[in-house]
């Protein structure tokens, strides 16, 4: 290989000092998270959280103008910009992110060049530099040995190692809960093997209004994953909230339907590979979101895509369910994902356009989306192979989004998509369940609309087909074209008939402005299944009282978020010392 010349060498540290400006201000997040976590300002954390997502784009751009100010046209051509990209990988050999890297640097790559230059010799489709074993001089993980000490003391030791200077209320009444929940977790009889062991990420992860604790035991062949939740009491002290020891617990935690996570990671491939052996069916471009890393995540996933596309034969389809009225959706029934467009003209009566429905979908990315809204993975000019698209898909497409779709040879190229995890529609799940499995879906649809209106979102449109079952049974909402802030919306009671001229007349005697919602007309139009009203009325009748709904919307407005931790209450150590 031939050394880069000067000037490719000079573009490839410029892209790279791009990278590690954003990169570094990644950690400086990380590192605020935890002062602003142990002085319980919350809307500080929220705001922190969400302005990061942005960041990214920002030192896109910073590092596109910086390169057409610096540098000559000409560097920006096939014949130079493959030698640009030797000379980054150069750079990267010895880097800690170099798969974060590669991912900047493709995304200045698509501004930069023309599109016919997107191919392997000018960007990063594989992976050119291994990330195993990068944290070989400083470990991202620590380790305990509690044949050493005990238990108790281990786990005491391994808490106060987090630095968090705020009083624990009782710190050996919470380590006692947790040992006794980790001994009744290892198989019996319980024999201490040589590498008993726990191992614990570096840095704590925080989320809303907790702090994780993420780790692993060791005992011989036995590994059990652990999370221990850190929260403040009511007098602001902190306590261990849980251990959260269950596989389905701990992959609803780590779910893409929850808000990103704050960090101060050095070597992300490492925590990925810590977590992938905790979650081994988390794909690691779901982990790498769940940190924070959003354009690596949708870069692996596309590969995964890819992957699978040249690996399998079934064409893509129209999804099953009922048809949206905002949102085009297509499947390839081999992937367990959908992929969704804006049509180009909303059918009646929706009454939406293009920019509302992409400014509601960012307002989800940026939302805490409470563990009941999908996150969606956005993406531009995604060209597909013609020949894998059935011929009702093709035929809808050139439709309803003609002015989304170009037809290039053998491929067609979708100019904005949506890619989801695929669900069971709620209403195709109702219409085949059992009565019982009916009254658990319905109870959990009510958990959801209460647990999105804590995280200060109205899903608006209740139908059953914007909502989903996934695979651990959890019903998610998914469709957002008449999502709103609670705090936007007026919750009303239906004023009482004058007269009986009133009672009988077709239409509202009483003004309704466009923002009013009136919950008590809910159960007559959304749910008529006797078994719905029953279920909902049963566990879930706040959700037809405009006086719950006003309740929680004040003391969203007082600034006081309402707490809604993302494991049940019965793995909760408070809880189960009242019973």
């Amino acid at each position: 290989m031939q050394p880069p010349r000067p000037l490719e060498a000079q573009v490839a540290r410029a892209l790279l000092d791009g990278f590690e400006t954003h990169y570094a201000l990644m950690r400086q997040t990380g590192q605020a998270a935890k002062g602003l976590f142990e002085a319980r300002d919350w809307s500080a954390l929220r705001r922190l959280q969400t302005e990061r997502i942005g960041w990214y784009d920002t030192r896109v751009a910073e590092c596109v103008a910086r390169l057409t100010k610096d540098f000559t046209p000409d560097v920006f051509t096939d014949a130079r910009w493959g030698d640009v990209k030797l000379a980054y990988i150069a750079l990267l050999l010895d880097h800690r992110q170099p798969e974060l890297a590669e991912v900047f640097f493709n995304s200045v790559t698509t501004r930069v060049l023309h599109r016919r230059y997107f191919r392997n010799r000018f960007m990063f489709v594989r992976p050119s530099v291994s990330t195993e074993y990068l944290d070989l001089e400083e470990p991202s993980y620590r380790c305990y040995y509690p044949a050493r000490t005990g238990l108790r003391k281990t786990l005491a030791t391994l808490v106060t190692d987090f630095g968090l200077t705020k009083p624990y209320a009782d710190l050996e009444r919470d380590v006692n809960c947790v040992v006794r929940a980790l001994r009744r977790a290892m198989p019996r009889p319980l024999v201490v093997e040589p590498n008993f062991q726990l191992q614990v990420l570096e840095s704590l992860l925080f989320r809303g209004q907790e702090a994780y604790i993420v780790g692993r035991a060791f005992n011989g062949l036995t590994m059990v994953p652990f999370v221990v939740p850190i929260v403040h009491d009511g007098a602001g002290r902190l306590v261990l909230d849980s251990v959260l020891l269950d596989p389905t617990l701990l992959a609803v935690l780590f779910s893409s339907t929850r808000a990103y996570c704050l960090a101060d990671i050095d070597v992300p491939s490492t925590w990925v590979h810590f977590l992938r052996r905790m979650l081994p069916s988390k794909p690691p471009w779901e982990l790498y979101a769940m940190l924070g890393f959003g354009k690596a995540s949708k870069a692996l996933f596309y590969r995964d895509f890819l992957h699978h596309l040249r690996h399998s034969t079934d064409p893509m389809t129209l999804a099953p369910g009922t048809a949206g009225l905002v949102m085009l959706v297509f499947t390839l029934p081999s992937f367990p994902y959908v992929f969704k467009l804006i049509r180009d003209r909303a059918k009646p009566p929706k009454d939406v356009d293009r920019a509302m429905v992409k400014d509601r979908y960012r307002l989800v990315k940026k939302a805490d989306r409470a563990g009941r809204m999908a996150d969606t993975l956005e993406y531009a000019d995604v060209a597909l192979p013609k020949s894998r698209l059935s011929p009702a898909l093709l035929e809808e497409l050139r439709r309803e989004v003609p002015t989304q779709l170009t037809e290039d040879g053998d491929s067609i190229v979708l100019s904005h998509l949506y890619i989801e995890r695929r669900m069971t529609p709620l209403d195709l799940y109702l219409r085949k369940a059992s009565d019982q499995d009916l009254a658990r879906a319905v109870d959990d649809f009510g958990k959801c609309l209460e647990e999105l209106a804590s995280a200060n979102i109205f899903a608006g449109d209740l139908l059953y087909k914007n909502f989903g079952v996934t695979r651990l049974g959890r019903v998610i909402f998914y469709d957002y074209d008449e999502i709103d802030l609670v705090t936007q919306v007026n919750f009303r009671t239906i004023p009482k008939a004058r007269d009986d001229e009133d009672e009988t007349r077709g239409e509202a005697w009483f003004q309704v402005g466009p923002k009013d919602v009136f919950p008590e007309e809910w159960k007559p139009f959304f749910f008529t299944d006797p078994r719905v009203q029953q279920v909902l009325e049963t566990k879930h009748p706040n959700l037809f009282e405009a006086s719950w709904w006003n309740g929680v919307k004040q003391q969203l407005e007082s600034g006081r978020p309402v707490r809604v931790p993302p494991y049940p209450d019965g793995v909760r150590f408070a809880v189960n010392r009242k019973r």
